[in-house]
């Protein structure tokens, strides 16, 4: 999907990045053994590339079979490649993909070829880079790339998958026009003051405005539940000495991740181990115990506990069911309430037909070592983590940190506007500050003139892509 601010854009930035004229080739899988590898090149001299290597232009999209002979005409490979032609390919120039067999020695000799016939080495991100530059996608799709990669449930591939597909283009092309709609209207009365227009209407503009920080601020809802998703549901599990804590992360994992023992204060550092839960991915950080006479290395532990839990989005409090319920220090029980914390009775098994006390908290009865009552704790996490989810419309949009920061200088620029508006400022001002939203909307899907965040945003991909 082609964004429709993104070619423009393309336009004013070919100049500053130069690579007309330059073709670029890079391995676009992962370095290592594997039955596959796929080398990637992409430019103007593509189509004449494929020609010298396998004799003809091939056909666009179509897998053809040839053996790859390098310069000196010593065969290299049997492989497979495909020819896309511009500007229906992924980057939007002629490119070229072969697959041959993944043994790296094989790849670099493909890759070093292909430099010695006039190539470059792709920098990282760059092939995306070179979509985004070409109007193949705007800047949020562009992004949805990487987390397409890395993503680690199917909640976070599926919210990749939308943004990829332009979810939060067209969000934002909206607010775009909204926003552009109530410019024109306060710009015709700066502009052609003396014209037979309509009377400046204020109150209709302040209507508009106030509608468009409601949608901002409720896609800025949306900033928590993508860390969430990229980074996965940072779950701290937190109790008194040997309640299980350590039992219940082996458990939940299904390996021994973290040394048991029947001594108290086992753990005196904590430990992280990702955990899938239905289509939720956790961050498990299993925590040193809160003592209340704690030795001086206990005492080290449990300052990294308080670390930890001030980062929590879950907590898993673990409490032994064979003891009373501890007293929690207060800075940690200042962090809990009724919507963050799960309240995990371990030891069941010694206590046949336990039922948990009332809390404040929701209560589950296991044991961490019959497993008992583990189907339902995973139920209820699943449950925890779906609650992260903002209202977003049918879509799944979850913003990252640079988008949440561009939309919080446009709800700020909205803001001043509407204040102005209500105030009976001059309506220059209002439009300056309308404009200043304006930008910040751009920088999100790609309206920006900024090549140094250009150059941060597409350092983070891998080479290959």
């Amino acid at each position: 999907m082609a964004f429709p601010f993104a070619s423009q854009e393309a336009v004013a930035l070919r100049g500053a990045v130069n690579f007309s004229g330059d073709t670029i080739a890079a391995l676009a899988t992962p370095v290592g053994t594997s039955a596959i590898a796929v080398v990637r090149a992409s430019g103007v001299s593509v189509a004449g590339l494929a020609r010298e290597i396998f004799g003809e232009t091939p056909p666009p999209r179509v897998a053809q079979h040839a053996d790859y002979r390098a310069q000196g005409g010593e065969l290299i490979d049997d492989v497979l490649f495909t020819f896309f032609a511009g500007p229906n390919s992924y980057t939007g120039e002629d490119t070229l993909e072969v697959s041959c067999h993944g043994n790296p020695f094989i790849a670099q000799k493909l890759v070093e070829d292909l430099l010695a016939r006039g190539c470059r080495p792709a920098e990282p991100g760059e092939f995306t880079r070179r979509a985004f530059l070409n109007g193949r996608l705007d800047l949020s799709q562009a992004e949805a790339v990487m987390d397409l990669i890395h993503a680690r449930s199917e909640r976070a591939l599926a919210a990749a998958n939308q943004q990829l597909r332009g979810s939060l283009g067209r969000r934002m092309e909206g607010l775009i026009s909204r926003l552009l709609h109530g410019l024109a209207q306060i710009e015709a009365q700066i502009d052609f003051p003396e014209e037979d227009l309509p009377p400046e209407n204020r109150a209709a503009v302040l209507v508009e405005v106030e509608s468009l920080r409601a949608a901002v601020a409720q896609l800025r809802a949306t900033a928590r539940y993508g860390e969430v998703l990229r980074t996965g549901v940072r779950t701290v599990i937190i109790g008194e000495p040997n309640a299980g804590k350590s039992s219940l992360l082996n458990r939940l994992v299904g390996r021994e991740r973290a040394l048991v023992s029947a001594e108290p204060g086992t753990t005196r550092d904590y430990l992280e181990e990702f955990l899938t839960v239905g289509p939720h991915v956790l961050r498990l950080v299993d925590t040193a115990g809160l003592n209340q006479n704690p030795t001086a290395l206990e005492r080290r532990g449990m300052e990294k506990t308080m670390e930890q839990a001030a980062d929590a989005d879950l907590f898993l409090w673990i409490i032994d069911a064979t003891r009373p319920i501890p007293a929690l220090p207060e800075v940690v029980q200042a962090l809990l309430g009724a919507g963050n914390t799960l309240a995990v009775f371990n030891k069941v098994d010694l206590r046949p037909g336990f039922a948990p006390p009332a809390l404040p908290y929701p209560a589950l009865p296991v044991s961490a070592l019959s497993g008992e009552g583990l189907a339902r704790l995973s139920e209820v996490l699943i449950a925890a983590a779906d609650a992260f989810r903002a209202d977003s419309g049918e879509e799944i949009v979850a913003i990252n940190a640079r988008h949440g920061d561009a939309l919080r200088r446009a709800a700020e620029a909205l803001g001043r506007a509407a204040t102005g508006l209500a105030e009976e400022r001059p309506i220059e001002l209002v439009a300056s500050e309308m404009r200043e939203c304006l930008a910040c909307f751009g920088e999100i899907c790609g309206r920006i003139d900024n090549e140094a965040m250009l150059d941060i945003l597409f350092s983070s991909f891998c080479i290959g892509k």
